[in-house]
């Protein structure tokens, strides 16, 4: 008895010790920025020349990447994936692959408007690109493009329309926003100080300023979509297009609010965006699970059975890094960048791909009222899951 009694004891003196482990374990993004290369460079090799070649996504057990063109709304991730990996690595032949892929986008400056993710596709391709080499013809291509995303901001509304077309719930041609909009506004504060009209600077805060006063409940969690009078600028309702429930909160389109107004007040020094960012991201992390990684929508009833979304935690890792960099108190500082570096730890330990396909992570909900994308890998969870380590990487914080 008393031997079972002291293995007890042991055993549970052991679980202590391991939680204390986990918990102040110091997390070294480098080997999971390795990971990440290898896995680009084996589908870098796997692509076709032709058109479509851009992988997008990864839905079937075979581990074949669903190959998209130059139109998809995640056309530019992949493209500044390879940035990353180049930035990370230095490696000359993954400059000129994201210098191709990115090139393969051109159009989208030149063409009109199909939405409102252009600054996903072209900031986040050539964005990377200019930082990275000074190219000044990739300078001409985010100019350009930041005035065709122009072209759909109404004055009226004060807001980007989002989908220029009919789309189901949208009630077109009322004008719509979808949360997901934030992230697109980096694009015009860049162009409006690299050389573009300075209009661009006053539409995207404007943009912002309508969605912070119009797009979030009470407790500051997020409708997916607004739809607004498009001659009076009336708010007519609040819905969703990819959450569970026009009252729920759908956890990527929180996580695009976090980022987006993180990077707002980044761009603006606006103290009212630093605020909301810091609201916004409390009712995020608040309803987090155990592991930090969401399940794809915070109420859906089939919760703890739901799908999980990985993309959701990477967004919000990678905004978490820069809030925490923001923030002029401490404890906040250090509780935003515990926050994210446990999220990446969660990431890396659980949710990489590993040998089941050459993306980097696994276990992402793309869009489960359409049954589409739904535990499959993504490029754009793939993009922000690197950036996030890059960030972690180059931060100068240890908390």
């Amino acid at each position: 008895m008393k031997i079972r009694i002291l293995c007890c004891c042991l055993f549970f003196y052991s679980l202590t010790l391991l939680a204390c482990h986990q918990k102040d374990r110091i997390y070294d993004p480098n080997k999971d920025i390795e990971y990440c290369v290898v896995q680009l460079k084996k589908t870098l090799q796997s692509l076709p020349i032709d058109t479509p070649n851009i992988p997008r996504s990864i839905t079937n057990t075979r581990g074949n990447w669903n190959l998209i063109n130059y139109k998809d709304w995640t056309s530019g991730f992949w493209a500044g994936i390879l940035w990353y990996a180049y930035q990370a690595s230095g490696d000359d032949s993954l400059k000129a692959a994201a210098d191709r892929f990115s090139r393969e986008l051109t159009p989208l400056s030149k063409e009109s408007a199909l939405d409102h993710d252009l600054g996903f596709q072209v900031f986040n391709s050539f964005g990377n690109g200019y930082r990275l080499t000074k190219d000044t013809s990739y300078k001409h291509i985010i100019l350009a493009t930041a005035d065709t995303l122009a072209t759909l901001f109404n004055g009226h509304v004060g807001t980007i329309l989002s989908w220029p077309r009919a789309v189901p719930h949208m009630e077109w041609p009322k004008h719509n926003t979808i949360i997901d909009n934030m992230m697109n506004l980096e694009l015009l504060f860049w162009a409006s100080k690299n050389g573009g009209d300075k209009k661009l600077y006053d539409i995207a805060v404007s943009h912002a300023e309508k969605t912070m006063k119009n797009h979030f409940r009470s407790d500051y969690s997020a409708y997916h979509a607004v739809i607004y009078d498009p001659k009076t600028g009336g708010k007519i309702k609040g819905l969703t297009h990819q959450g569970y429930s026009d009252s729920s909160m759908w956890s990527r389109g929180q996580a695009w609010a976090i980022y987006g107004y993180t990077m707002c007040y980044r761009e603006t020094g606006k103290q009212e965006f630093l605020d909301f960012a810091e609201k916004v991201t409390k009712v995020y992390i608040d309803r987090l699970p155990d592991d930090l990684v969401p399940y794809w929508d915070f109420d859906d009833p089939n919760i703890p059975k739901a799908p999980r979304d990985a993309s959701a935690a990477a967004v919000a890792a990678s905004a978490l890094l820069e809030l925490s960099s923001l923030v002029d108190d401490e404890e906040k500082a250090a509780h935003y960048y515990r926050k994210a570096v446990d999220m990446l730890a969660s990431l890396s330990d659980n949710y990489q791909s590993g040998k089941a396909n050459t993306a980097f992570l696994k276990h992402v909900t793309g869009h489960k009222p359409n049954n589409s994308e739904v535990d499959a890998s993504i490029n754009y969870a793939d993009y922000y899951y690197l950036e996030a380590l890059l960030r972690l990487k180059n931060s100068n914080r240890r908390y």
